[in-house]
């Protein structure tokens, strides 16, 4: 918000200079538009660059991490990533929208090492735009047999994420286990014409009208990172803690 502010200002300070100089107010809006888009801009880039660096130190972190590090190394290495990015709230004051964006990241961070009581109040504050924190929240609530939140979060999710695979994958495969085949082979329907080259989608679909399940292995890490189904034990063996940048 400080941002909007302070390039609001600058581009009224020009308008107000031009009127000052002799000429009509109508000759200082065009000057004062342009100074307020361009000083917005830089302002928003420079908090951007703040945030990158955050996620990048965080993820940097993460991956230290091995599935042979003790619990209290795997613990201290995630909480200093989290404390990491926590960094990034302060910059809610100044930028729309840094906070949804932080506390995706970090839900994100905690679903994936399994910590989902700490995730869900991270997640339920992401933004509407972050697919894979709506489709985390989505496998959540499958968990708990919340069926009709587990709809509602995952609609949002394909909203959100209509080119990403694994988002209709999931939203699929949960719907495929509910016993709920139709609804699923509608929710892939939707998947293969948002995203008519994804093979992989193809093939999930040809699997249910087929009646066959669902064959997730191809999403790899994306897809055992929603901890629905337990990897095979030579799954790659070195694997790091990942998720997603916005």
């Amino acid at each position: 918000m400080y941002n909007l502010l302070i390039a609001f200002a600058a581009g009224v300070v020009v308008t107000v200079a031009v009127r000052l100089a002799g000429l009509s107010w109508l000759a200082g809006i065009v000057p004062g538009v342009l100074v307020f888009v361009a000083a917005y801009f830089l302002l928003a880039k420079r908090v951007a660059d703040k945030l990158k660096a955050l996620v990048t130190s965080a993820q940097k972190e993460l991956e230290k991490l091995q599935p042979s590090s003790p619990p209290r190394d795997r613990e201290a290495r995630l909480a200093k990533a989290v404390k990491t990015l926590e960094q990034g709230l302060q910059y809610d004051k100044w930028q729309i929208m840094v906070a949804p964006q932080v506390h995706g990241q970090i839900g994100q961070l905690h679903y994936m090492v399994k910590d989902f009581a700490a995730a869900e109040p991270h997640l339920l504050k992401a933004s509407n735009r972050d697919a894979m924190a709506q489709a985390m929240l989505g496998a959540l609530y499958y968990q708990r047999k919340d069926y009709a939140r587990m709809t509602e979060q995952f609609e949002r999710a394909v909203k959100a994420g209509k080119k990403e695979g694994i988002v209709w994958a999931v939203y699929a495969w949960c719907l495929q286990r509910m016993k709920e085949r139709e609804k699923a082979l509608a929710v892939l329907g939707r998947a293969v014409a948002a995203n008519p080259s994804d093979d992989k989608l193809k093939a999930a679909l040809n699997a249910l009208q087929n009646d066959k399940r669902m064959k997730m292995q191809g999403w790899g890490h994306l897809w055992y990172g929603f901890h629905l189904e337990a990897p095979p034990q030579d799954f790659g063996g070195g694997r790091r803690v990942q998720f997603q940048r916005r």
